[in-house]
């Protein structure tokens, strides 16, 4: 055996690549958050590229292998934080620094999913609502790893108009993630009149599905503004004229399909007695209230949120923590 055999030998035999995809995942992750080393590093120790280990460290992450745990008490000690806790009767202010890359909802969808992950217990039933940022919390949260018995329920009906991160879709991907039973709301979200909402609220099966929403103790949900680019001018729920007519009479955002003004208060609006899913009194005797929202174009609708009460905690960016704070 010649001294280049002899390197070869030793270096597999010291670092021998594992020929699963599963297991390159595991050892990758051993690497990198146990021993400590760089990626080019782990990339020479398992003989692979360093793009091949950043996509074992990022499927790691996803699956759950590996769980990042930082101490979400830390973001409500932020002078932003406190001030947002006192000003709008909160208890608890998560304010995350801002990057200005694009992705505000993607990253504060995050911080509220380890948020609502850091707070589930056993037996707990979560409400969720809809949107992107829902959807990041959806994608990103893992399952405590103590908490058992888990159900997730859909807080308002479906509408086409969001394949993308409609209700039932965060709803199942959150069940999921969290290994819970998922219950979602077998409806539309808007029915033609108000004779079909009655009667379909009547019906056993959504009777014992509000039954359980009802029964939820947590809750996620976004802020909405009412723009043309908005989630909720996208989403179908109301043509152009009539949300045209409805900003005309001072709506300023929307919580869960529901329109409120620039104080919080509730909206009547034309749809609302066609609107199948929980109302925004509902949603306030629900005793824990994650509010995950940002950027600047929602600044009114947030402010307006708060004001109303709809949340316990608040999930944000730097940037709109001081724009609410002005």
């Amino acid at each position: 055996m010649d001294a280049s055999d002899a390197t070869s030998t030793t270096r597999n035999a010291a670092s021998p690549t594992p020929p699963e995809f599963d297991g390159a995942v595991a050892w990758a992750a051993w690497l990198y958050y146990v021993d400590q080393l760089n990626q080019s590093e782990v990339a020479k120790a398992m003989a692979v590229s360093r793009a091949s280990v950043v996509n074992y460290l990022q499927e790691a992450r996803e699956t759950g292998l590996v769980s990042v745990q930082i101490d979400q008490e830390a973001f409500a000690r932020t002078l932003e934080s406190r001030a947002l806790i006192e000003r709008y009767g909160l208890a608890s202010a998560a304010v995350i620094p801002d990057l200005n890359r694009g992705d505000t909802d993607q990253r504060i969808g995050e911080a509220a999913g380890r948020l609502l992950a850091s707070i589930i217990e056993t037996d707990d039933t979560i409400g969720v609502a809809w949107g992107k940022t829902v959807l990041a919390a959806a994608r990103s949260i893992s399952g405590p790893r103590r908490a058992r018995n888990l159900s997730v329920v859909q807080l308002c009906g479906s509408s086409i108009g969001t394949s993308d991160f409609s209700p039932e879709f965060c709803t199942s991907l959150m069940a999921n993630r969290l290994g819970a039973r998922c219950i979602n709301l077998l409806a539309p979200a808007i029915v033609s009149n108000e004779r079909l909402h009655d009667e379909l609220m009547r019906e056993p099966m959504l009777v014992n599905q509000f039954r359980m929403i009802h029964a939820a103790g947590k809750v996620i949900f976004g802020v909405g503004d009412v723009g043309p680019e908005s989630t909720y001018a996208r989403s179908g729920i109301s043509d152009e004229a009539g949300l045209a007519g409805m900003i005309g009479q001072g709506a300023v955002g929307v919580i869960i399909g529901r329109l409120i003004d620039a104080e919080g208060r509730s909206l009547p609006s034309p749809l609302e007695g066609r609107t199948i899913g929980i109302t925004l009194d509902e949603l306030k005797a629900m005793p824990v209230r994650i509010c995950a929202a940002g950027g600047p174009q929602k600044i009114e609708a947030i402010r307006a949120g708060l004001r109303g009460g709809y949340a316990t905690h608040l999930v944000t960016d730097m940037a709109t923590a001081r724009a609410l704070l002005e």
